[in-house]
């Protein structure tokens, strides 16, 4: 009897754990990502499950396309910002999608059956998937509402959990280092000064080897000048002196003839060109050498060339932003020819001959024309993959570059 008992509680629960297999709802299941880290550029099934992560709590407004462009890449760093994250740089590693595991949802057969069908859908957390299928501008502006609001919250919950959490004591030795820092500071800047000042010294010597130049010029110039005035009066044709004692009938057959005219007197020969100047050297703005402006030019040419103008003339501006800079070689041979300061240096661009384009955006740039701000670095989003130029403060864009601090 007991036995009896046993068997029908089993066949009991089986059958209750079979129907409730059948008639439960089927909710969507959820999925993480692959290991690979999603960078710009990257297309495929994980940038599905970004771009749906981030629009699910209200950080990517933009179409689910599964193509990782600018503005998935702007959504992620924002997000790596507000949480806290250590490297704010665009790069989905797996911190970042441990993150959006914990604090987003991703409905993956909803998400591919909407793509499939080709509609216009959205992925807002905490809208039922039924309104958020093909919505109305109204529901779309709710939904993002909401998003928004669970984005405002989310970020206020993490900000005062990380407030309230108690900062490790730190180390003997950082504290020691940071101790170190505002001597090291201190020292730094005292370098600086005296990198100031010897390029201050340095500028005077080369104004007064300048005015030396051109004052040995002109003395040149005047002595020049007045060695071709001796020889011009030592070529002028001396008159021909009449004998003291002519013979009287010799005076009286010439009273007798018609007296001929005068011919004016030749001129000497080197007369014209006493008149003429004589070339002297340039004189260069800015206290810039013509080796300087040519080289300033090739290298305006090869990193700019199909630039607008405004462009070329901010590209000089930096080159020449960099000489006026402590912290660069004080000279436009020492900056352009640093290492691994410009693209044009390394893929030999710069032996290219410049247009007058770019010798005229130099020249403007030395009078104190500055389109860049003040840019000291800039770079172009489309090829630069350094994070660090990433990472420098943005002033503007001027064509295809970037001008940063």
């Amino acid at each position: 009897m007991k036995n009896m008992r046993i068997m029908l509680m089993v066949l009991l629960f089986l059958s209750v754990s079979i129907t409730f297999q059948f008639f439960s709802p089927k909710l969507p299941n959820a999925h993480a990502f692959s290991n690979q880290v999603i960078q710009r550029g990257a297309t495929g099934n994980d940038v599905i499950e970004l771009q749906s992560r981030l629009q699910y709590n209200g950080y990517y407004h933009g179409t689910i396309d599964g193509v990782y462009g600018w503005s998935t890449y702007w959504s992620a760093r924002n997000f790596q910002h507000q949480f806290g994250l250590e490297e704010i740089d665009g790069l989905v590693g797996q911190k970042t999608k441990d993150k959006l595991i914990n604090t987003t949802k991703y409905y993956k057969s909803y998400v591919y059956e909407q793509l499939k069908a080709g509609r216009d859908f959205t992925h807002y957390g905490g809208v039922p998937l039924s309104i958020q299928s093909a919505p109305s501008q109204e529901a779309r502006a709710k939904a993002k509402q909401q998003a928004e609001a669970r984005k405002l919250q989310q970020e206020q919950q993490y900000k005062s959990q990380a407030q309230s959490k108690p900062q490790p004591k730190q180390p003997q030795a950082k504290q020691q280092e940071q101790a170190k820092q505002p001597q090291q500071e201190q020292a730094k800047q005292q370098e600086q000064a005296k990198q100031q000042e010897q390029a201050k010294q340095q500028e005077q010597a080369k104004q007064q080897e300048q005015a030396k130049q051109q004052e040995q010029a002109k003395q040149q110039e005047q002595a020049k000048q007045q060695e071709q005035a001796r020889q011009q009066e030592q070529q002028q044709p001396q008159p021909q002196q009449e004998q003291q004692q002519p013979q009287q009938p010799q005076q009286q057959q010439e009273q007798q003839q018609p007296q001929p005219q005068q011919e004016p007197e030749p001129q000497p020969e080197n007369a014209p060109q006493q008149e003429e100047q004589n070339p002297t050297a340039a004189n260069m703005p800015g206290g810039f050498s013509q080796n300087d402006i040519q080289l300033m030019s090739n290298a305006v040419y090869g990193e700019a060339r199909g630039e607008p103008y405004i462009g070329q003339v901010a590209i000089a501006a930096v080159i020449i932003n960099r000489v006026n800079s402590p912290t660069f070689p004080n000279t436009v041979s020492g900056v352009i020819y640093e290492p691994r300061a410009f693209t044009a240096v390394a893929d030999g661009q710069i032996n290219l001959t410049p247009n007058d384009t770019a010798k005229k955006a130099v020249l403007d740039a030395i009078n104190g024309l500055d389109p860049s701000e003040d840019a000291l670095y800039y770079f172009n989003p489309d090829t630069a993959t350094s994070s660090w130029i990433w990472g420098r403060p943005q002033i503007k864009k001027i064509g295809k570059h970037i001008f940063c601090d």
